[in-house]
């Protein structure tokens, strides 16, 4: 499975942008996705993780801020992000699962988003 992700970019405080996701090869085996975000100095942070049914979930995000869905047709997973804020900057990835209950098996390059003020 191999994932690539784009969307990112410059964007100025209080803006928004879509990130996607789409994934291809063996795309059957895949159970769930997520996004995730790593920033210099940072903990990883994983904002949202849907599965193939459309169960969504948002451990580390405002989801109020962040939506993350699903196009089962492309096999492409969209992040939403609204209201971006100067602690936003970071790089933006996506991951698969082939099991719901184990660990991520598949993981995108990402892609840059920085926030302006």
């Amino acid at each position: 499975v191999r994932l690539v992700e784009s969307g990112g970019g410059p964007v100025q405080a209080g803006g928004s942008l879509r990130l996607s996701c789409e994934a291809s090869g063996s795309v059957s085996s895949i159970k769930h996705m997520g996004w995730y975000r790593q920033a210099p100095g940072r903990r990883r942070e994983t904002l949202a993780t849907i599965t193939m049914e459309g169960i969504t979930d948002y451990p580390d995000s405002d989801k109020d801020r962040f939506t993350i869905s699903l196009d089962n047709a492309k096999m492409t997973t969209y992040l939403q992000m609204n209201g971006l804020k100067p602690e936003d900057p970071a790089v933006y990835s996506c991951k698969a699962a082939t099991n719901l209950f184990g660990g991520w098996d598949y993981w995108g390059q990402g892609t840059h988003v920085t926030v302006s003020s």
